[in-house]
């Protein structure tokens, strides 16, 4: 038996990037697409099947849910970056030292170079409870 279900889709999680305001469109589309691919890897049940069109070519499988994208000031991502660590979400980070390396050693070797508080942040993704990112995202703005 068959049966399909139209029901809308509520997730009780939540994927979300937040981008500091003063990127340029180029900037905003690199941060973004680096920082949820660090969720994908350490989290593979935010992960859906492989696609495959009416004539059998398979792709890759994307995110079971939306990702939602936000900006704000260099604070509110300060502020949303300490938020993340105190409630111990899964996150991923950009900092604006990653758009001179060209590689994830390099990259990886530019984070671990400063301090925490001390990371100059130009994108935060998170992956968690609705509730939970909702509080981290706090006084940000979805992105146009």
């Amino acid at each position: 038996m068959t049966t399909t279900d139209t029901a809308p889709v509520r997730f009780d999680t939540r994927i979300a990037v937040l981008l500091r305001e003063d990127l340029a469109v180029w900037q905003r589309l690199n941060v973004t697409a680096f920082l949820v691919s660090g969720l994908g890897a350490d989290h593979p049940e935010v992960v859906g099947e492989p696609y495959q069109d009416a004539d059998g070519t398979r792709y890759l499988p994307m995110f079971r849910q939306p990702v939602l994208v936000f900006e704000g000031t260099k604070e509110t991502l300060t502020a949303a970056h300490g938020k993340a660590l105190t409630r111990a979400l899964p996150r991923a980070v950009f900092t604006s030292d990653l758009f001179g390396t060209g590689n994830d050693r390099d990259n990886r070797a530019a984070v671990r170079a400063v301090r925490t508080d001390q990371l100059d942040l130009v994108g935060l993704a998170v992956h968690g409870p609705r509730n939970a990112v909702d509080k981290v995202l706090k006084g940000a703005r979805m992105h146009p």
